[in-house]
Parts: C-alpha cells; structure tokens; sequence
C-alpha cells in the first residue's frame, strides 16, 4: 500500500486551555498544529481543556492543517478520558507521552476502540525514558496505526 508522505517542517504545540490562542492557531502557518492537554494546562484546567480541544478540532477552521490532540499519559488520573474523548473529535492524530512499553499502545488502541475512534487514526508516541528508547522497534511496530 503507498501512503502519502504529509511534510511537517513546523508543528505548532498550544495549551488548549487557552482559547485566544486556539483562536489564533487558525491564522498561523504551521503544518499540523498539536492541541496540548498535558505539560502546559494545569491539574484543576484538564477537564475545561480536554473539551476545548475537541470542540476547536471538530468546530474546524484550521484549513487542511494536521489537527493533533496530545493527552495526558496513561497512568495519570486524565488519561483514559482524554484518549476517549478524543478519538471521536476529529482528530488525525493522538499523542501521547510517556510511552514505556509496547502494552501501553495496546491499551492505548483499546481505549480507542471502546470510544469509537475511527481504524484510521493515527498515533504518534512519545518514548522518554531510556528503557522505553531501548524497546523503541517494538513500541513502533505494536500496532500499524503507530505514525510518528
């Protein structure tokens, strides 16, 4: 199967706590643009935020810009609830941090399908740790839905 290669020179991340700047992301020229519910939108913000994402990804006007979500890491208190919401938003993409092991995709895929995401879906991971750089090949290949 030949897939089509998406250049992606910038890639712009933003708290989507932040509704200026989710407003403001629609005039930039950035090639995918990451709609952050970990690192940059505190504990009490999680949930404002994790709705804010959807809604600014499936409210649209972002042009064809790749729409990433990027949710909090699995064994945090927000995890499961952000990959559930956003596998339904319209999203190209999840990211998501701290990935430790090739069971944490599985899960990952898991919580996705019971939400209804589309088999399409891509998944880019972030591995942080040097045990999880070590296990790399197996993170990567845990499922054909692994992107970037």
């Amino acid at each position: 199967m030949m897939t089509s290669i998406r250049p992606r020179r910038s890639v712009l991340f933003m708290p989507a706590s932040n509704a200026r700047a989710l407003e403001k992301a629609k005039e930039l020229k950035a090639d995918a643009i990451i709609f952050d519910l970990e690192d940059s939108v505190a504990p009490d913000a999680k949930q404002d935020a994790r709705t804010a994402a959807c809604e600014a990804v499936s409210g649209g006007g972002y042009g064809n810009r790749e729409l990433v979500i990027r949710v909090n890491a699995l064994e945090t208190e927000w995890g499961e609830d952000d990959i559930s919401a956003a596998a339904t938003s319209g999203a190209d993409a999840l990211l998501v941090p701290k990935i430790y092991h090739p069971d944490d995709v599985k899960k990952i895929i898991n919580i996705m399908g019971h939400a209804g995401a589309p088999d399409d879906m891509a998944l880019w991971l972030m591995m942080e740790t040097p045990a999880a750089i070590l296990r790399a090949d197996a993170i990567a290949s845990a499922h054909e839905n692994v992107e970037c």
